[in-house]
């Protein structure tokens, strides 16, 4: 299964806000533009693994849990992010994701 970039940027841009850092401070630290650092973030950019691993170390996570969302080995990676989205949703919302998700796992 090849990496979900735009989910693996999420997660950097997360610890990064959680730091207090700016995408310029991450460019400068790991030597490159603000472009390019930007573009990791929104996945637009696959990031290979000397890079996550420099970004891990500044923003002291482990390289596993931009990959899976936990330090932990788990296969339902996702499970963190539905449970940060779910916990910012109105109960309408809530149940509106629910009715989605059951028609989707309904051809499963």
């Amino acid at each position: 299964m090849a990496p979900d970039y735009e989910i693996i940027g999420k997660r950097i841009k997360k610890e990064r806000l959680k730091n207090q850092l700016t995408q310029e401070e991450m460019a400068e630290k790991i030597d490159t533009s603000v472009a390019y650092y930007s573009r990791l973030e929104t996945g637009k950019t696959k990031i290979n693994l000397k890079r996550l691993v420099e970004i891990s170390d500044i923003l002291d996570v482990t390289v596993g849990y931009f990959i899976t969302g936990s330090n932990e080995k788990k296969q339902d990676y996702l499970d963190n992010e539905f449970t940060e989205i779910l916990s910012k949703c109105t109960p309408k919302q809530k149940k509106f994701i629910c009715k989605v998700a059951e028609l989707v796992t309904q051809d499963l």
